[in-house]
């Protein structure tokens, strides 16, 4: 089995604005694993904020000894977007070679669609009024913040979308002071839930804050060993796959933090298709799937997933699995 990395590189529909800036393409690392005429397929987004490059990750798959396994993966790289890549391949690679679909190899039951959050990216309280507005026929919406003015952006969101359930993610934009007088006002303009209000190194102060809003640990949860520290702070875990570093670590963190109490979110960074699709099978169930990369691309891939009134489906076997 030999591996190869690709940064690809797909133009976004319009400019993407978060907490910490904005982008206006999706940089990405595609991995193809290669055995026995078969080709399995991975995709994973580098984060600076985790002190990701595209060009650490390539090293870092390139760094990798032909002919490994799942097992020897998950002690050669850490949780991250490079073991995702190669962890995601693998698995397809598996599929492929076995004539059967992944989940059936996980011993997961057949996936079907999931209701996915579309998010309304940072702007003036008008821009975003006027995007939940054109968007206030979907049946979820993500709203990011993270500044400390973000009170007239919640009420102009609410106005454009009057019957549309809302979330929130701050991006660790927010001060405790912040959070506290933000949260009596999430309940009343019907907000399900709130994504990382404070920094993930500087989140104590949840624990002894009232919680009116379900808060889920975004950047303070990357794998099973995350999850003893978010006790007493958070209510419900996102899960990503680039950060847990693959469907291996994400489906086994799923079924740990509900055991814990949890309720679990499936998210993901701004990518195509091909990042979403092992993705597809964690969020079966969940409480919330924010899945929508695809849909804020200007293209996709070849054989995209399939997004519609029922949300986002599994994928066909021309994408992954």
């Amino acid at each position: 089995m030999k591996l190869a990395a690709t940064v690809e590189r797909f133009p976004l529909a319009e400019v993407f604005t978060i907490s910490r800036g904005s982008k206006t393409e999706a940089a990405v690392v595609t991995v193809e694993a290669r055995a026995g005429g078969h080709v399995g397929r991975g995709e994973c987004v580098p984060y600076a904020r985790y002190g990701e490059t595209l060009e650490s990750v390539v090293a870092h798959i390139e760094g990798l000894p032909d002919g490994l396994d799942r097992a020897a993966l998950q002690g050669l790289l850490p949780a991250g977007a490079a073991r995702n890549a190669v962890d995601c391949a693998l698995w397809d690679l598996e599929a492929k070679q076995a004539g059967k679909r992944v989940w059936e190899l996980a011993g997961l039951g057949a996936p079907g669609p999931e209701i996915t959050a579309y998010t309304l990216s940072l702007g003036t309280p008008d821009d975003m009024r006027q995007a939940a507005a054109r968007h206030a026929h979907r049946p979820l919406l993500k709203i990011k913040l993270g500044t400390p003015d973000d009170m007239a952006r919640l009420e102009a969101v609410r106005a454009g979308a009057p019957r549309a359930r809302i979330i929130v993610d701050a991006n660790e934009g927010w001060s405790a002071a912040v959070y506290a007088d933000l949260a009596p006002h999430l309940v009343r303009l019907g907000v399900d839930l709130v994504e990382q209000p404070l920094p993930a190194g500087d989140d104590e102060a949840l624990a002894g804050m009232a919680r009116p809003v379900p808060v889920c640990a975004d950047e303070s949860c990357h794998d099973r060993a995350s999850l003893p520290g978010l006790r007493g702070k958070y209510d419900v875990v996102n899960i990503k796959l680039d950060k847990t570093g693959g469907l291996t670590e994400a489906l086994a963190l799923r079924d740990a933090a509900r055991a814990a109490g949890f309720g679990v979110m499936v998210g993901c960074m701004v990518g195509s298709s091909l990042a979403m699709a092992p993705a597809v099978l964690v969020a079966q169930g969940a409480l919330v799937t924010d899945l929508d990369g695809p849909l804020l691309l200007a293209r996709d891939r070849d054989v995209p997933l399939t997004y519609d009134e029922a949300g986002v489906h599994p994928p066909e076997p021309g994408l992954w699995g």
